[in-house]
């Protein structure tokens, strides 16, 4: 199975996603890391990505082949990062076929009702399982 983690700035929450899951799953899928920016690939890729790639051309050609998205709320957010994310790259990740795993992480002021505030571990924590489920049970219907 392809996992895409999507992060921007300096790849923290991306470099922390792709460690985890490569704990997790181990060599068992391919985990591919897209950077907002160069910054943010290079951490995935340190962090053990099969794959990286930077900017909105490389999330808008790898997101449709991707079976699970995993990434902040704010990356599905046109303009919240600094302009990093586009309406086009937006539009790529809501229309791919991939279940999409969304940390409810922002920086935009929206606030999603019926979301718990947790510390971000936790939600590192949660995401990480959810995807593992995802692709142990293949429930990606």
């Amino acid at each position: 199975m392809r996992i895409c983690v999507i992060d921007g700035r300096g790849g923290g929450l991306g470099r922390r996603l792709v460690a985890g899951l490569q704990s997790q799953l181990g060599d068992a899928h391919q985990i591919i890391g897209l950077g907002t920016n160069q910054a943010a690939a290079t951490a995935m890729k340190a962090a053990g990505a099969a794959q990286v790639g930077a900017g909105g051309r490389a999330i808008v050609a790898t997101v449709p082949t991707a079976d699970v998205i995993l990434l902040s709320l704010n990356l599905v957010l046109a303009s919240a990062t600094v302009g990093d994310v586009t309406p086009a790259v937006v539009r790529a990740i809501l229309g791919a076929r991939a279940k999409k795993v969304l940390l409810p992480v922002n920086q935009a002021q929206v606030e999603v009702v019926g979301t718990e505030e947790h510390k971000l571990e936790h939600l590192i924590a949660r995401s990480l399982r959810r995807v593992q489920f995802l692709v142990t049970v293949g429930s990606l219907a």
